[in-house]
């Protein structure tokens, strides 16, 4: 690490204890939303801390990070439990393929935490497999469209104020992948179900529909037809992200678990004396070590400019073996905690709760199993394995 990784490293650190982790306990047994004031405390020190916009340009109220101070942060991020890390400002990277006027009116008020996006792109019949997208918007007229369909879980749904939403643009015969930035309060946007998910999280995941939504190219994204590459490029950071998180989420749980084992006595014994409980934080021990390794290779080569389908393909194999291992290292963790761990107000019981989502959104372990899998064929086995 240069000094200027372990500076932002540790500047991120400080923020997730002294500010994050002590509005955990209140945001879990208030069901997920903090109180205002604490939301905006969050807001308030994360822009005090330049912990906001990630990669986005300073120009637009980022950071312009590269992909390993990046992952630093969200590394750091993932030690905190209940999403109260949502409430650091911050917006999707498909802005950055945005005109001027949609990063004026959308991307820059949300990086100083004024307001939120949502991604519409999961569908009740097609989740991972765009082929089943029924999502449409067609042309009427020389600049206009009309947008009809429903998304599932669309993730700050309940917040957003313009949702971005991944149709087939239907015009001349065409029919094309492409991004729309629709704002939340247009006429025929509604949501017409919000229900409860395991984890306790500041904002829901609510099933969206959309009646002949009026729209106009300039709410298109990055160009017609350009929706698949924009949403590649969007799922390649995401899972790379959730890799990190997952990470910071197992340095958190050996930490708090080590610590206790090491206290606990049993049988004139402590806990971590015991090889039922010390094999098993080996085990995570060595899985965070090498998942954090990958991670931050996947980074690296990013930064690099390698080949943008093997980063992708090495993004899906990065979130499949981190988010596969905090699993395997909150069962652990919680186990060593006893009935503790099964207590909501202890973080091994939070992350046994909210790290099984990583398993399954922005694609399944089997999704990325797949991906994985033709990249050993298609870009070649050493490529992905070195």
């Amino acid at each position: 690490m240069t000094t200027q990784y372990e500076e932002l490293r540790q500047r991120a650190a400080d923020f997730v204890d002294q500010v994050l982790i002590p509005l955990e306990v209140k945001a879990e047994l208030a069901g997920g939303p903090l109180p205002a004031e604490d939301q905006q405390l969050i807001r308030t020190k994360a822009l005090e801390a330049g912990l906001q916009g990630g990669r986005h340009f300073v120009e637009h109220g980022g950071n312009s990070w590269n992909t390993v101070e990046w992952f630093l942060v969200e590394e750091q991020f993932g030690r905190s439990t209940n999403g109260v890390s949502w409430y650091v400002p911050n917006s999707y990277n498909v802005w950055k393929a945005g005109s001027p006027e949609q990063q004026e009116r959308w991307l820059i008020p949300a990086l100083r935490g004024e307001l939120h996006d949502a991604y519409a792109v999961t569908e009740e019949n097609a989740g991972s497999d765009p082929s089943g997208m029924t999502t449409v918007a067609k042309r009427v007229g020389s600049d206009r469209w009309l947008l009809n369909g429903e998304k599932w879980f669309v993730t700050f749904g309940t917040v957003a104020a313009v949702i971005i939403v991944m149709a087939y643009a239907e015009f001349d015969g065409q029919r094309v992948g492409t991004l729309f930035a629709v704002p939340a309060d247009a006429p025929g946007v509604e949501i017409v179900a919000d229900l409860p998910f395991t984890h306790n999280y500041p904002h829901g995941h609510p099933t969206m529909r959309f009646t002949d939504v009026e729209l106009t190219d300039a709410d298109i994204i990055g160009g017609l037809g350009n929706g698949d590459e924009l949403q590649r490029l969007w799922f390649t950071e995401e899972r790379l992200g959730i890799a990190a998180r997952c990470v910071g989420a197992m340095q958190r749980l050996l930490t708090e678990t080590v610590d206790w084992a090491a206290a606990r006595e049993q049988g004139g014994s402590r806990l971590l004396d015991y090889q039922g409980v010390s094999f098993p934080l080996a085990d995570s021990a060595a899985d965070a070590a090498a998942g954090r390794l990958l991670g931050l290779e996947v980074a690296r080569l990013a930064d690099a400019d390698a080949d943008g389908k093997l980063v992708h393909g090495k993004a899906s194999m990065a979130k499949l073996f981190c988010s596969e291992a905090a699993n395997r290292c909150a069962d652990r963790s919680l186990q060593v905690f006893g009935g503790r761990g099964y207590m909501r107000t202890f973080a091994a019981e939070r992350l046994w709760r909210e790290l099984r989502v990583d398993r399954i959104w922005e694609g399944t372990s089997e999704v990325q199993r797949l991906i994985v899998t033709r990249s050993l064929e298609r870009r070649g086995v050493m490529e992905m394995l070195t």
